[in-house]
This record gives structure tokens, sequence and C-alpha cells, in this order.
């Protein structure tokens, strides 16, 4: 049968997947700074080995038999999941994969020695580099999908988002966010000044207690670890789950929110349907979805009241009894609540986040259809962080165009991912309360069973079985709406 031979397939690119995201993960974790440019031979190798098995021509003739098979429907589901997949895939020779994995790799390699300088000139021709290559799979892909470019992209990341659903929803968030915040921040300084930290805190302690929230939310350590990078992240596979996170000795919140951040990845991640894992139908439903589960444990449980009346004697616990001491829930709430304008987007609290996001969608639609050049990125940029965050990065390209990793390793269409994960996390937490009134007395407890419940039913079950906007609706019985966000954030920030 065709779909068996779909499904032993399927097992043989999984494995061939795997090692990709073991690579990826080494070189984020472990690996030497001489070791950069065989790594990047590896995966342009990995890449194109697994695009020439992907997208093999026999594929198609497999689907078109096993569409004509007696399926169940999850199995209807998995192939309808696998053509849109083949076809994403199919528009992109594997020569031509091959050489932006390796050009992309090297953008970024080469980002990584430049951005501590913000040496803009000297990064500008491999930028250009990649924008160009960016600009032809745009192409590409748009006129295998019947898309506009940039939707293209976006699909790549969220499928079934598109701009046209996407850019009324940031225009309305983006008039809100300018008057609220100046607000926000008005009623912020009418409170009494956050409290200093009893540092040091040993990474180790850190360390043990983050993963004892990890542990409490849900995670499962006989398929995942915490590890260190410069950067927070989560990657792997759903039985092989790898979290980092980095310390900082002064404070012990930068890294726990990073943990609880990750943690809502790896729970997504861990909570996809196993039997499926070979399938495209097995994955998780795009980066919104994604960052709609991390976000909500970071921004809608971990920086919820009722958590922190349960953490706060874990801290205590785990770093020490002075850790905290003397310090009552006003007290941590009042960091963990903080909004203050900055720079850079990962330091970027929940008000002011969305909108370094919306200057990201913004640009990177006019770099893909020509209107933005490159080599004007950092004005552009410029103009439009002193008009939404009233600050100004042209004389600093590092904490500007040159902050990001995205861009120079080629992931356009990602941004949005990360405001629309906010919103969606925002409007399941409504659609939990709604469904669970006892949550807040549940995690006052440390109880996080019927969170996690509600959302492997609704999200992590269906994995890749709905588009995004559909899936969205599913949960929640109604389609992206922005008003869950923009109440969420009154009722948090203004008395």
């Amino acid at each position: 049968m065709s779909f068996t031979k779909l499904d032993e397939l399927g097992r043989k690119l999984e494995a061939l997947e795997h090692a990709q995201a073991m690579l990826g993960v080494d070189e984020a974790v472990q690996m030497p700074s001489g070791g950069g440019e065989k790594r990047a031979e590896a995966m342009a190798t990995l890449a194109g080995m697994y695009h020439e098995m992907a997208a093999a021509p026999h594929i198609a003739e497999l689907i078109a038999d096993a569409e004509s098979e007696a399926l169940d429907a999850m199995q209807q589901a998995a192939l309808r999941e696998l053509r849109r997949t083949y076809t994403n895939l199919t528009c992109l020779s594997s020569d031509f994969v091959r050489k932006q994995v390796a050009a992309r790799i090297r953008s970024e390699q080469l980002w990584r020695e430049l951005r501590p300088t913000g040496n803009w000139k000297d990064f500008l021709p491999a930028f250009e580099g990649v924008i160009a290559t960016l600009r032809k799979e745009a192409r590409l892909r748009s006129d295998a999908l019947n898309l506009a470019p940039y939707d293209a992209m976006i699909e790549q990341y969220d499928p079934g988002s598109r701009t046209s659903e996407i850019s009324p929803v940031f225009a309305e968030l983006k008039s809100f966010l300018k008057n609220f915040i100046p607000r926000a921040i008005e009623a912020q300084q009418k409170k009494p000044p956050a409290k200093t930290f009893n540092a040091p805190f040993p990474v180790e302690k850190q360390k043990a207690l983050g993963q004892a929230i990890m542990k409490a939310l849900g995670f499962d350590f006989e398929h995942g670890r915490l590890d260190v990078s410069h950067h927070p992240f989560c990657g792997g596979v759903p039985t092989d789950v790898r979290m980092t996170t980095r310390y900082n000795e002064n404070e012990f919140l930068s890294a726990l929110m990073g943990i609880v951040h990750e943690t809502g990845h790896g729970l997504y991640e861990q909570g996809l349907p196993k039997q499926w894992a070979h399938w495209p139908l097995g994955r998780a439903r795009g980066m919104a979805m994604h960052e709609s589960q991390s976000l909500f444990v970071e921004k809608q449980i971990a920086r919820n009241p009722a958590f922190w009346e349960w953490a706060m004697p874990i801290v205590s616990e785990h770093l020490g009894a002075d850790a905290i001491e003397g310090w009552n829930l006003t007290d941590i709430l009042t960091h963990v609540h903080k909004i203050k304008p900055g720079l850079i987007r990962v330091d970027a609290d929940e008000a002011t986040y969305p909108l370094h996001v919306i200057l990201r969608y913004e640009l990177e639609q006019d770099l893909v259809t020509g209107k933005l050049a490159p080599r004007d990125v950092p004005e552009a940029w410029d103009a439009k962080m002193k008009d939404y965050i009233g600050l100004s990065t042209i004389d600093n390209p590092k904490d500007g165009p040159m902050q990001d990793v995205h861009w120079p390793s080629g992931a356009i269409g990602y941004f949005p991912s990360y405001t629309l994960g906010a919103l969606m996390a925002a409007q399941q937490w409504a659609a939990i309360e709604k469904a669970t009134p006892s949550i807040a007395h549940d995690m006052r407890r440390g109880d996080f069973s019927s969170l996690n419940k509600w959302r492997h039913d609704n999200i992590w079950s269906k994995a890749s079985t709905l588009s995004t906007p559909e899936l969205l609706q599913q949960a929640t019985g109604e389609p992206l709406n922005v008003k869950y966000f923009t109440e969420h954030l009154q009722r948090r920030y203004l008395p």
C-alpha cells in the first residue's frame, strides 16, 4: 500500500531530522569557535540529503495513490498535511537548498563575530546575499503556492496565516499600545520602587530552582534536559527535548523566566501525538502556536500573582532562606510586572514587546518586496523605533537591526509569530478561565494539571491536523481577537 510506503519513508526522514536538530543544539551549546566552517558543511549536507529524500518525484505518485485508498480520518489528514509539506519542498531544488543553508550559516557566523561591535558595514554584503536569496525563495514559493511572496514566507512558519488578517490586528494593537504604555508607566511610578536582590545567586542553585519549577509545570525529564547557552532556546524532537537558559548571579528572575518560557515550548513538543511523530501531521502547528504555548507559561502562568503565592517558598527552598528575605508578594510582582521601554526585543516587557515585533514585521515585508534595500535598513529601523518606542539606534546597529539572529539566518516571516503567540496565549487563557474557574486556586497549590489538560486536549494533541487560524478557532470558539490581550494588559498594569 502506498500509505504504508509513505509511513516507512517518514520514519527514515524522522531519523535524519533528529540528526539535524541535534547538530543545531550542539552548535548553540558546545561548538568550538573554530568549528564553524565544518559545521556549516555538515548541516548543509544534511539539509540537502533531507530535501532530496523528502522531495523525491516518486513521493507525488505515492501520495496520489494513497489518496485513493480506504483511509480513516487521521490518515486522510496526514496525507493532506504531507501534500502541503511536499508542495512547499518541491518548489525549491536540493541544490538551491544546500547553497542557501550554507550561505545562511556563514552569514549567521559572521553576524556572531561582528555583532558585538555593531559592524554593519562589514556585515552588509553577507546580509545583501541572504536577502537576494530570500527574494528568490519567496518568488518560487509564491508561484507554487499561489500566494503573495511575503505570505508564502509566513506560510513556512504559520500555515494558514495571512497578512490580510495579521495587519489589521497589528494596526489595532499598535494604536492601543502607543496610548497604553505611557499610562501604565505613569501608574507604575506611583508605586514603591522595586527592592534590590539579595545576591549573589550561585548558578547551581538557580539551575536546581529552574528544574524544580519545570517538573512542577509538567516537563518530563526522561525525554528532555536543561543546559546553558548564550541565548535561551528549545530544540530537538518530542522524545528528546533540549532546553537552555543563561544565568546571572546578581539576580535570578531572568534565568527563571527564560526557563519557564522554554518549558512552554518543551511541554508542547512532549505533548504531541507520538504515533504520528514521523509524519508532518505530528509536528507542532507552526511557530505562532508554539510561541503561544511558551508565552502562556511565561506570561499567563509565571507572572500571575497566584503562581508566586506558590513559588516564593520554592525560591527560598532552593536559593536559600535569605534569597527573598523580607519580600512579600507585591515586592516580587514589582519585578515581574515592570514596564520599561528599551532597545532590545528579548529583554522587552510584555507591553512594549509587540511594538518590537510589529516594527520588524513591517520592515521585512518591504525587504521581501524590494521596497526596502538592505543598506537602508538602519535608517528605516531607527525611524520606526523612534515613532513606536521613543528610542534611537542609528549610531548603535548592534542594538538595532543587528540584535537578532533571524535575518542573518534568513528566517524572514518568523517575527509575526511572537506577537501572534502572545495574543493567542491571552485568548487561550480566557477560554480556560471560562471552562475551569478554579485555575487560580489550583496554581496557589502548585497544581498545573488542569491547565495542561486543556492545552493537551485542545492544542497539543491536535498537532498539525488544522491550520493555525483553524486550530485557534476550534480551541477557543472564535478567530484571533486582540481584545483578550489588551484586556489582560489593562487588568495587570492599570489600577
